[in-house]
Order: C-alpha cells, then structure tokens, then sequence
C-alpha cells in the first residue's frame, strides 16, 4: 500500500506574514494540494505564531476536504484551540521558541503525565492524536502508554547525512543507510504495539525512496521540499512529483 502524502503548507504562511498581508492565500495552497492529489494538509501553530495563525485553523478546517493535521505543542492554550476547531488530527510537538525549527521528537517519556493529560482532551473531542517523536523503542513505548493512536518518528538525521553530496559516497552513505535502519526498525516496533506509523522532518525529493520502500510507515508529512519546488514548478506540479516518488517502490 502507498503511503499517504500530507503537504506541510506553513512556508506557504512565512512569505505571507514576511509583509503581514494577505497573500499568498493559504486556503488557495491548500485547494491545489488536494488538487494535486495530497491525502492531507498539515500546518504547524507555534505559540509565537510566527507563519500560521489561528484564523488559518479556522478556515482550514472549513476548506479542507481531505485531512486536516495540526502540530502543536501539548499547552493548554494549544490544546484549547483544538477543542474547539477540532482537526482531524493534532500532532503533539516539541517547541523552543528560539529554535528555527523543531529540533527533535517530544521527550513522551520525560512528560509522561503532560502528555497523556494533553492526548486524553484531545481524544474526548474526537481529535485523532499522534505524537512526534525519535525513533528510539523507549520513546515509542511512552507513546503509546500516553494513549497516542499514531506516532510520527523523526527523520530529521536522516535528513542531515543526505544533505550533501558527500553522503552519497563512503562514510556519508554508510551513516544514512544505518539511519534508516534504525528508522526501520522503530517503524516495525511501533507497529506491533498497535501504533500506526507516520514519519517527517527534512525529507526531499533526493532522500524520500529509501523510506518509502519502509511498509510500516503508512504516512509522511513533507512541507519545506515540496514549497522551495513550487517557486519553481508551481505548487500543483511539485506535489504531483513528491506523490510520484513515494508511489514509484
């Protein structure tokens, strides 16, 4: 079975909010995603609301005809608005105000209590969850103790030794392929607890093959690759080639 495909539209936000105006629309990028054969779109709302805004979740959730995933960290407010907007999917990511992007998988077990209280809400409002999380067995067993019905393992090293040419050959390529190995292997372990397995962070269009041919992983959030195409392409054509790849295993 191929994978579903749901398109990270936040960058479509960042040109916007670069002169506070009104355009690009994201409601229009999320219609040409799903025109392009998206199975969901998936928008980040950090606290600082540095791209999306709160008035993007509501519009969205009026627009979108396929799949509406929010990531978020596991804050009341946060956990409020999705209450109220009602999704059909949060997933609960770490957040560091000062960071570019998130930086790795939300520490379950650290947070455990956090965690499971945040998931809980958002399950009674018939919120489908999945939490963010590295690919580490220990990790993936907190998730599900927090009741989490999917977990989205983080493929942002992988993503860093495929950067460069240099990962291509010796050393470079040997990390990378060991990376998805343990990528794998998580993949395996969160499915036989019951979990269904997405994955995400720094995938392109150079590196995304190798995970695809993963059969437990059932789902991959993709944005930053997939909207540096489109000032190319248009955004229509690069998600039809993202979906294309990961159809090709």
């Amino acid at each position: 079975m191929t994978a579903r495909l749901n398109v990270n539209i936040d960058h479509v936000a960042t040109i916007r909010e670069a002169r506070k105006t009104i355009e690009p629309s994201i409601i229009t990028a999320a219609v040409i995603c799903e025109q392009a054969g998206a199975n969901g779109i998936t928008v980040h709302l950090r606290q600082d609301r540095r791209h999306i805004q709160d008035r993007d979740i509501e519009l969205l959730r009026d627009v979108v005809t396929t799949y509406l995933n929010v990531e978020m960290a596991a804050t009341d407010e946060m956990i409020g608005i999705a209450e109220r907007s009602r999704p059909d999917a949060v997933s609960l990511v770490p957040e560091n105000p000062n960071e570019v992007t998130t930086e790795g998988g939300l520490d379950v077990l650290g947070n455990i209590d956090a965690v499971g209280t945040a998931v809980e809400k958002l399950k009674s409002s018939g919120v489908f969850v999945s939490i963010f999380i590295d690919p580490i067995a220990e990790q993936i067993e907190a998730a599900k103790k927090a009741g989490a019905q999917q977990v989205e393992l983080c493929t942002g090293e992988y993503a860093e030794l495929t950067l460069s040419a240099r990962a291509a050959h010796g050393e470079g390529e040997r990390r990378a392929n060991d990376e998805v190995a343990r990528i794998r292997k998580a993949a395996v372990h969160a499915k036989s607890l019951g979990l269904i397995v997405a994955a995400g962070h720094g995938l392109t269009y150079r590196n995304i093959a190798a995970l695809a041919a993963i059969p437990e992983i059932t789902e991959f959030n993709i944005g930053h690759n997939i909207i540096s195409r489109a000032v190319f392409v248009g955004l229509n054509q690069a998600v039809r080639e993202m979906i294309d790849l990961i159809k090709r295993l």
